[in-house]
């Protein structure tokens, strides 16, 4: 961890309300690669992924998540808008459109191969999973930090606002489930 310590330097001199590019820019001159960060992880506990906060202020987060064999549900970040870098593995990242009846609708899916990057636009929605039992390890960059997520249940046709410590799945614990609504089929 203290080797990442002087890459987080450059997240501090980021202005709030970044751009699009900012983000990139500054994930990108992170000099972070998973030997770094392998102290950090740790196994998911039937979760698609276990998340470890490394960095956090007013405007953005940054987080490094490492993938089971499961999926998160179809989700977005709130208000918040990020890029997200493969540490080690290959990601499948599945983008939906919203329906008129509220539901999510997917429109396609693209694998992501270790040092690539991705957009996670605000109000974006998208799910995630290792692809073919591959070690995946990601990094986020997000801003502002997120809150308000919306994690979808498309079987039930549910959306759950959850809290701001549940990950990108239907929450176990009541406490994280701060709003759910049914959406028609």
């Amino acid at each position: 961890m203290k080797t990442i310590l002087k890459s987080l330097n450059i997240l501090d001199s980021i202005n709030s309300n970044p751009s699009k590019q900012d983000l990139k820019t500054a994930l990108l001159s992170l000099d972070i690669d998973l030997k770094d960060i392998e102290t950090e992880l740790k196994s998911s506990k039937n979760k698609p992924y276990y998340r470890k906060l490394l960095y956090q202020n007013e405007d953005v987060e940054l987080l490094v998540m490492n993938w089971s064999q499961l999926e998160c549900a179809p989700h977005d970040h709130g208000s918040s808008q990020g890029w997200i870098k493969v540490l080690s593995g290959c990601s499948e990242n599945t983008v939906y459109e919203i329906k008129e009846n509220g539901l999510p609708s997917e429109l396609f899916t693209k694998t992501h191969d270790k040092d690539q990057i991705f957009y996670a636009p605000k109000k974006g929605i998208h799910k995630m999973k290792a692809q073919k039992k591959s070690d995946l390890v990601t990094l986020h960059l997000y801003s502002p930090p997120i809150s308000g997520m919306k994690v979808y249940d498309l079987e039930k046709c549910s959306v759950c606002v959850v809290s701001d410590d549940c990950g990108a799945w239907w929450p176990d614990e009541q406490r994280q489930k701060l709003r759910e609504i049914q959406l028609n089929a």
